[in-house]
């Protein structure tokens, strides 16, 4: 009798840079239609009010399966999770490379967001898994990065190659098929457990000792998540203004910049403590946002990009800082509704006021009004929340707070958590 050959995976660390891959191939493909956008609206005839939309509903969509199926890899395990979204954005590609219209287009991009919610917390679970220290730096930093690459690329392919609107979505087809073979050889990483089915109910809920911290967090993540929205959809028509270009390939460099600095800023303040951090974040965004709009108005093309580094720096540093804060001080069974909460602030943030901004464009006062009033809004926020982080804290609260910067008090929350903190990008 004749055994069975035993099948062979691939190597640990072979899988864990393959799933780092994912996030940011799957980060790349959300942010690849922004330079884009110019060319649909002149191809199809749609106004900025459209492209928002089409941005607000992939924000909503990712919210809708992280809330839903963020966690079910726990249970089901990493591969078919990972498997089910790769799939997903295949379809995805194939739609876009194909799209006639705008439903099409908003149909790939609501399927986009469902697959990106969904794999995200199986790939940065998985690499926990594999490599607890090294897939907590990877978590944190591999989405903007992707959101990044997929910005500039797209903007290169745009400007450079030929088919505009399909090479950059076969490109990335080609990625995700690749990638499917390298999950199907991979070893699961977590074995099936029960609880599939109530895993999919959406947890809410703030605790009482997070209360105050997650108010003051509240302003921040709005502001981040709202410039970030901004810079994925109207910002491109803004470059156009200030540059005085139509480049695809400009379009694309405001987001990457924005995104790249971002990655640069959390992978540099990593062991900072937590409220300096958010400190730190708050200041960029004010000055950044700040220099971005006098750049505007003065039609400087340096000024406004090194605004908007400032800004991604903002970015990064905010929305770290602000969970960072804030999870740590709730009870390890508490922190899963917390931070499905903090989620619903993030995405809402990224899609509802991008889609206002896209109406006054059209029937405000114009797209450099509303660019000035929407970064005004959102250096608004910033401050509310600085003086929400520096004013006079009781004690407790003081002592609470300084307690959710020690390591000791951060590690004690269960991997697929912490993977959902660090994959919220």
């Amino acid at each position: 009798m004749t055994s069975q050959p035993r099948r062979r995976y691939l190597p640990r660390g072979v899988a864990f840079y393959l799933q780092a891959s994912i996030v940011v191939s799957f980060l790349a493909a959300s942010s690849a239609p922004t330079p884009l956008y110019a060319v649909y609206q002149r191809e199809w005839g749609f106004s900025p009010i459209t492209t928002t939309v089409v941005f607000g509903v992939y924000a909503l969509a990712v919210l809708a399966a992280l809330l839903v199926v963020g966690s079910l890899s726990d249970h089901v395990g990493r591969r078919p999770v990972l498997l089910a979204g790769i799939t997903l954005q295949a379809v995805t590609m194939v739609v876009l490379t194909t799209a006639g219209g705008v439903p099409e287009l908003l149909l790939a991009r609501v399927v986009q967001g469902l697959a990106t919610g969904a794999a995200v917390g199986a790939v940065g679970a998985g690499m926990l898994d594999i490599d607890k220290a090294k897939g907590t730096i990877t978590n944190a930093v591999a989405p903007m990065t992707g959101t990044a690459t997929g910005s500039i690329a797209s903007g290169l392919l745009v400007q450079f190659l030929p088919w505009p609107v399909h090479l950059v979505y076969l490109a990335l087809l080609g990625v995700f098929v690749l990638q499917g073979v390298g999950v199907w050889l991979m070893a699961e990483t977590s074995a099936p457990k029960p609880g599939a089915l109530a895993s999919l109910r959406p947890r809410l809920g703030i605790p009482r000792t997070a209360l105050g911290p997650v108010l003051t967090a509240v302003p921040v993540l709005v502001a981040v998540w709202a410039l970030a929205g901004f810079y994925g959809s109207v910002a491109p028509a803004v470059v156009r203004v200030v540059v005085g270009s139509d480049s695809s390939l400009l379009g694309g460099l405001a987001l990457f910049v924005l995104a790249g600095s971002g990655a640069l800023t959390v992978l540099l303040l990593r062991d900072v403590r937590p409220r300096v951090v958010m400190l730190l974040g708050i200041a960029a965004l004010v000055v950044g946002v700040g220099v971005t709009l006098l750049s505007v108005d003065h039609r400087s093309t340096a000024g406004f990009f090194l605004g908007t580094a400032l800004a991604g720096a903002g970015f990064g540093g905010g929305f770290q800082g602000a969970i960072r804060t804030t999870v740590p001080l709730a009870a390890p069974h508490e922190r899963s509704g917390l931070l499905s909460t903090l989620y619903v602030v993030s995405y809402l943030a990224m899609g509802l006021p991008a889609v206002i901004g896209g109406v006054l464009v059209v029937h405000g006062g114009g797209l450099l009004p509303t660019t000035r009033e929407y970064g005004l809004a959102v250096m608004a926020l910033a401050a509310l929340a600085l003086v929400g982080l520096v004013r006079p804290r009781r004690a407790v609260g003081r002592s609470v707070l300084v307690a959710s910067s020690s390591p000791s008090v951060s590690a004690s929350a269960d991997r697929s958590q912490e993977n959902r903190v660090a994959s919220g990008g």
